[in-house]
């Protein structure tokens, strides 16, 4: 398989093969911790982070692998950095790590973890498995935010736990509810593959 260069990575993870926009993978969390932006940003970071080790890891270990073995072998690696970022949130964000739950523990599950380990990071070198690891987990942090932010702003008023809107405002509660996060992240979903149809016309 031949080698992509970094830009070709960045521009597949961040945009044209966007794991949320087009693969419509890793929602789960996009529907549950979307309605505060510290919360949003702290889980993404976590994906993030466990994205770009895990491909480093199973890179850097791939030949040594057997092949039957060798998802499960993922697993494995996912869950202990899934396990690092749980500890790190326990011992340093206490009251994230409550706000978040069980969440943190399914980033295990994120489909976009194992979907980069398996097709990338399988057969490319380390540092470039890293760097997709890093920019599809940067993908999926980005449309996790938007989505944030507006449920945010409309549900609470404020952004980042600062009022922003005036008083008096009247606060959207369907916003705060999982079906709200839904709804908008197919309104972004229309909006980004309009913008990529247009592009390819033009």
């Amino acid at each position: 398989m031949n080698t992509p260069s970094f830009k070709q990575v960045t521009i597949r993870n961040l945009w044209s093969e966007n794991q949320i926009l087009i693969q419509v993978l890793g929602i789960c969390s996009t529907l549950a911790v979307t309605n505060n932006l510290i919360n949003t940003s702290i889980m993404a970071l976590g994906v993030v982070f466990t994205t770009g080790f895990s491909n480093l890891t199973i890179s850097s270990i791939k030949t040594l692998i057997p092949r039957k073995v060798r998802m499960i072998t993922q697993v494995l690696i996912i869950a202990f950095y899934v396990i690092v970022v749980d500890l790190v949130l326990r011992a340093f964000l206490p009251s994230v790590s409550r706000a978040l739950g069980p969440y943190v523990g399914l980033i295990i599950t994120n489909c976009i973890i194992m979907g980069r380990a398996e097709a990338f990071a399988q057969n490319q070198p380390p540092l470039i498995s890293f760097w997709d690891g890093v920019t599809a987990g940067a993908g999926y942090m980005a449309v996790l935010l938007v989505v944030a932010f507006i449920r945010e702003l409309l549900g609470f008023g404020s952004l980042y736990g600062f009022r922003v809107m005036p008083q008096g405002f009247p606060t959207w509660t369907i916003m705060l509810m999982a079906p709200s996060a839904f709804f908008i992240l197919g309104i972004v979903i229309w909006i980004a593959k309009s913008a990529m149809g247009r592009k390819k016309k033009a």
